[in-house]
C-alpha cells in the first residue's frame, strides 16, 4: 500500500479540433460545399471566427470536437463527483473483478499539512482497512471476483482508482466552468485545471475563455464568492505552459 498523486493524460483528441468546429460553424452560414469550405478554412486563422461564434452562443458546433483522458491516481471520491458529469464516457477500473489487495491510496492536503505523525496515522488507517478487505476475501472464499463484490464494501473513499473519460467540448465547458471554480473540492479542482492546460494546448481557441465563470464575466457564486476573480484570471491566461499546476488543498 502508498500514496498515490493524480496523474492525467490526454490520450487522444478529434484532429484538428478548432477546424473541425470552425467547418461545422462556417457549414450552417454559407452556400459553399464541404470541400470548398475546408480549403477556405485551411488558408486562414479561424480564431477570430470562432469567437465569435462562441461568444454568440452558438455551442452545438462545438461538440463536434472530443477529447479522451487517461486518468489515475484519483480516490473514489473523486469518481463519485466527475461522474456526476452525465453527457461524458466513462471506463473505470472495476473492484469486483480487479483485488484491491495493497490498494493505494489518496492523502488529502489539509491532511499531510498537519505533519508527519498525522500523515503516518492515516496511512496506518489503510493499513488496517486494507486487513479487513483482506480478512473479508478469506471468509469469503478468496473466490475472486465473487469475493470482491462483497469485500470491497469495507474500502474507503480515499481507495485510488483509474479510468478513461471522453466529453466533447461542450461538456468540457460546463466542466471547467464548475470544477475550476475555487469553491469546487480540492481533489476535483485539481483534475479540471490539468484537463484544461491540456485541452489549452490542443484547442487553444475552442477553451481561450475556458476556466471558471469568473474568467468571462461576474461570480456565479453570489455571496458564496472566494473573492479570488483577478487571480482566477491571470491564471487562465498563464496556460499553455508546460508546467504542472500545484495541487491545493482547503
Amino acid at each position: 500500500m502508498a500514496e498515490t498523486r493524480q496523474k492525467v493524460l490526454l490520450l487522444r483528441h478529434t484532429y484538428n479540433p478548432d477546424e473541425v468546429v470552425a467547418l461545422g460553424a462556417r457549414l450552417c452560414y454559407a452556400q459553399a460545399d464541404v470541400e470548398t469550405l475546408r480549403e477556405r478554412i485551411s488558408r486562414k486563422d479561424q480564431a477570430a471566427f470562432i469567437a465569435g461564434v462562441m461568444a454568440r452562443g452558438h455551442l452545438s458546433v462545438i461538440e463536434h470536437a472530443t477529447f479522451t483522458f487517461a486518468i489515475e491516481g484519483v480516490s473514489r471520491a473523486l469518481l463519485a463527483q466527475i461522474t456526476r458529469h452525465r453527457i461524458a464516457s466513462f471506463s473505470v477500473q472495476s473492484q469486483r473483478y480487479v483485488s484491491m489487495k495493497g490498494f493505494d491510496y489518496v492523502v488529502p492536503p489539509a491532511i499531510a499539512a498537519l505533519g508527519g505523525e498525522a500523515r503516518a496515522r492515516f496511512a496506518q488507517q489503510m493499513e488496517t482497512i486494507g486487513a479487513w478487505y483482506e480478512e473479508w476475501q478469506r471468509l469469503l472464499g478468496d473466490a475472486g471476483e465473487r469475493s470482491n463484490e462483497d469485500a470491497r464494501f469495507v474500502l474507503p473513499n480515499a481507495c485510488a482508482t483509474r479510468m478513461v473519460v471522453t466529453m466533447n467540448a461542450r461538456e468540457l465547458l460546463h466542466f471547467f466552468s464548475l470544477r475550476c471554480c475555487q469553491r469546487a473540492q480540492w481533489e476535483i479542482r485539481a483534475l479540471a485545471w490539468e484537463m484544461l492546460r491540456l485541452c489549452r494546448q490542443a484547442a487553444p481557441e475552442i477553451f481561450a475563455q475556458a476556466g471558471p465563470a469568473c474568467v468571462r464575466g461576474a461570480c456565479a457564486e453570489g455571496k458564496a464568492s472566494c473573492g479570488r476573480m483577478e487571480e482566477m484570471r491571470r491564471r487562465v491566461a498563464a496556460l499553455g505552459n508546460t508546467e504542472e499546476p500545484e495541487v491545493e488543498g482547503e
